[in-house]
């Protein structure tokens, strides 16, 4: 029987290979091929948003396909860029809306925004790992989260950090079997029990977080039979962070609906 730590070891042990061998699946090659022919020609906003195929690349590559339906907000996220404190994607908890107004920056650079490596290949890197991420989720959830730790917890910073990502919170519940009526206590007092637990710095050790990943693996496997769970319960359609309420009352006072 395949573990849940032997599955992902046998990914995360050699990522290049893993990574080729999702770079050369056809649907992945088919967009990525067209991605790379047609980013470089969008020189505005509307640009992006008018193609679909473009928009859910890059929407997909930075673990937002799941908020592909909230066109209002996302063009929000993009017109006001990321220079300014007080911009949109700034003020939201979720870094990811950060990441893409970064990569696709039209605040900054206006027509050259897509002209830049992280608009081009750097966002075809991103589409490859999270589809890496999706295909492993797809057998086994727990692969799925222990990659998504690997590549998220070396940049936390606090706990705090953790408790706003679902997917980092069900990790750290998980490897330590903290029960779910810690997630429904008070924020700040977890953060504070949690700092109690670890020490957000041994994630930036890769031995450290090697062995963390092992004991979450490993507990995750006694806990979830590997025919009996929900491969979407913690990153819904397609991201580590599901979408919080408000969230939700962000994008609806945006009264959707526009392209």
């Amino acid at each position: 029987m395949t573990t849940t730590y032997t599955s992902y070891q046998r990914i995360a042990k050699d990522l290049p290979t893993s990574l080729e061998r999702v770079a050369q699946k056809p649907d992945v090659v088919r967009e990525t091929e067209y991605y790379l022919a047609k980013i470089g020609d969008v020189k505005s906003v509307d640009d992006f948003m008018a193609d679909t195929r473009l928009y859910d690349y890059a929407l997909k590559a930075h673990g937002l396909e799941d908020m592909s339906y909230a066109k209002a907000f996302i063009r929000k996220v993009l017109t006001e860029g990321v220079s300014d404190d007080e911009a949109f994607a700034n003020k939201l908890t979720d870094t990811r809306y950060a990441d893409l107004a970064t990569a696709l920056n039209f605040a900054a650079y206006d027509t050259a925004a897509t002209s830049f490596d992280r608009a081009q290949q750097g966002v075809v890197d991103k589409y490859m790992r999270q589809t890496l991420e999706e295909d492993a989720g797809a057998d086994n959830n727990g692969v799925r989260l222990a990659l998504y730790f690997e590549r998220m917890a070396p940049a936390v910073t606090s706990t705090m950090d953790i408790l706003a990502d679902g997917a980092l919170a069900q990790v750290v519940r998980t490897a330590f079997q903290l029960p779910m009526e810690v997630a429904a206590s008070d924020i700040d007092k977890q953060a504070a029990y949690l700092e109690k637990l670890f020490d957000v710095e041994d994630f930036k050790d890769p031995e450290k977080l090697g062995t963390f990943l092992e004991r979450f693996t490993a507990l995750w496997e006694l806990e979830n039979p590997s025919d009996n769970y929900d491969p979407l319960a913690v990153f819904g359609s397609s991201t580590g962070h599901g979408i919080s309420a408000d969230l939700l009352i962000s994008i609806n006072s945006l009264k959707l609906g526009g392209s």
